[in-house]
C-alpha cells in the first residue's frame, strides 16, 4: 500500500482528531492511529475507546488497499520536525511503514488492525440536524464551566436539553454556571443528555477548522454520533443524572447593575495580583452609580481597591467573588457593556450580556465567597 500527501496536509487532518488517543490508553492498540486506505483517499480513526472519530483525507498516487495502526506519537512527532513537502507513505505486507520525503527515509512498526476496535453503529432515538456555527458557539460559551472533579460525573460535561424551538447547553463546577440558549427549530423534544468534556474539546477544535455547514447529530440511550464535513465522532454519554441547574438561579435580583466589560475584568486582573491565592476574593461595594473593588491578601499584607463607573440601581451592597471565576466568565461575552444582577450578599450574582445575540440567550452565574476581610 502506497500513499502521496503534502507533510502540512497531513499533519493538520491529524491533528484535528489526536486529542482522542489517550497517554494512558486502555488497549495499547489505541496509542496508534487507524488508517483504511481506499480508492484516492485514507480513512483515519483516532479513539480512546469511548469516543471514536474518523476522517476522511484526500491524497494521491494510492496503490493497493488495505488497514494498517500506525503508532500516533512517532508519526505526529516526524510531520511536525519536517518541512513542508511532499512524502510517500508506503506499507509492506509485514506492516512495516516508510515515510520517504525529499531528504530523507523514516522507518517504524506498524501493528495489526484485527485488535482495533470498531467504532460503535449508534440506533438512534433522535436525529436532528443544525448549523455547525450553533455547536462552535454553544461549546465555546460552556466547555470553560464544566468540572474535573470525578466524584461528581454528571458535572464533568455539558447538559444538552432539546426542545421543540430551541437548544439548551448548561454547563457548571458548582462555582460557576453557564446556560446557553438557541432557538433553533428541532421538531420533537429529546431527554436530556450529557455530552463529555473530551468529546467537545475535540469538537471544538475541528469546528474551528471547518467552514459553514450543517452538522448531524444522532442519540440513543448511550450514545451520541456527529457527522459533519468529511468527519464522524462518536461519543458515550455520562450515565448520570444531572443537577437541577435552575433552582441554583435566584428569581428575583432587585439590585441591578450595568458597567463596561472591559473595565471590569481589567479591574479584576489588576486586583487578582493582590488578592489571596486560595479564594482570588474581591469585594464589591455597590453604591449609587459606584463601583468600589477591594482585594486583599493578608499574609503578604497585600491590598488593592479600584473605583469603577457604572449604572447601579438597588440598595447598597457587599458582596464577594472569585476574581478569577469572575474573568473566566466575562471572557464569553462578547457586548461591550454586562449586566450584574443581585440579590442578597449570600446568594448567587448573575452575569449576563447588555443585549444578546439574535437567536440567543446567555446566563452566567458566579457563587459568592464568604468575606473574610
Amino acid at each position: 500500500m502506497k500513499f502521496t500527501i503534502a507533510v502540512k496536509d497531513l499533519q493538520k487532518e491529524l491533528s484535528k482528531i489526536g486529542g482522542a488517543i489517550s497517554t494512558s490508553a486502555v488497549i495499547p492498540i489505541l496509542e496508534d492511529f487507524l488508517f483504511e486506505i481506499k480508492n484516492d483517499s485514507i480513512m483515519v480513526t483516532a479513539s480512546d475507546y469511548d469516543t471514536f472519530v474518523k476522517i476522511s483525507i484526500p491524497v494521491q498516487n494510492v496503490e493497493g488497499e488495505g488497514v494498517i495502526a500506525i503508532p500516533a506519537k512517532i508519526i505526529m512527532e516526524t510531520l511536525k520536525a519536517l518541512p513542508d513537502q511532499p512524502i510517500t507513505i508506503d506499507i509492506d505486507e509485514n506492516n512495516g511503514v516508510k515515510l520517504y520525503s525529499a531528504n530523507g527515509v523514516y522507518q517504524l512498526a506498524g501493528e495489526q488492525a484485527d485488535e482495533y476496535p470498531s467504532m460503535p453503529n449508534v440506533n438512534a432515538d433522535k436525529v436532528i440536524e443544525f448549523d455547525q456555527s450553533i455547536l462552535q458557539t454553544a461549546i465555546n460559551k460552556t466547555l470553560f464551566a464544566v468540572s474535573n472533579d470525578e466524584l461528581r460525573p454528571a458535572m464533568t460535561g455539558v447538559f444538552l436539553q432539546i426542545e421543540e424551538d430551541s437548544l439548551t447547553f448548561v454547563a457548571t463546577d458548582a462555582h460557576k454556571l453557564v446556560k446557553f440558549k438557541c432557538f433553533e427549530p428541532t421538531g420533537s423534544s429529546y431527554q436530556g443528555i450529557i455530552l463529555p468534556k473530551k468529546a467537545l474539546s475535540l469538537l471544538k477544535t475541528a469546528l474551528a477548522a471547518e467552514g459553514n455547514g450543517l452538522i448531524k447529530m444522532s442519540i440513543n440511550e448511550n450514545n451520541v454520533k456527529f457527522e459533519f464535513s468529511d468527519m464522524v465522532m462518536t461519543c458515550r454519554l455520562i450515565d448520570a443524572r444531572y443537577p437541577d441547574y435552575n433552582a441554583v438561579i435566584p428569581k428575583e435580583n432587585p439590585n441591578v447593575l450595568t458597567v463596561n466589560r472591559n473595565d471590569l475584568q481589567n479591574a479584576l486582573k489588576r486586583l487578582a495580583i493582590y488578592s489571596d491565592k486560595s479564594t482570588y476574593q474581591v469585594i464589591l461595594d455597590l453604591q449609587q452609580n459606584k463601583l468600589n473593588i477591594k482585594a486583599q491578601d493578608v499574609d503578604y499584607s497585600n491590598e488593592a481597591e479600584e473605583t469603577l463607573d457604572c449604572n447601579y440601581e438597588g440598595g447598597e451592597i457587599r458582596i464577594a467573588f472569585s476574581a478569577k471565576f469572575m474573568i473566566d466568565v466575562l471572557n464569553v461575552v462578547e457586548t461591550e457593556d454586562i449586566t450584574l444582577l443581585l440579590s442578597t450578599p449570600n446568594r448567587a450574582g448573575i452575569i449576563v450580556p447588555s443585549e444578546n445575540n439574535e437567536g440567543e440567550e446567555l446566563l452566567m452565574l458566579i457563587m459568592p465567597i464568604m468575606i473574610n476581610v
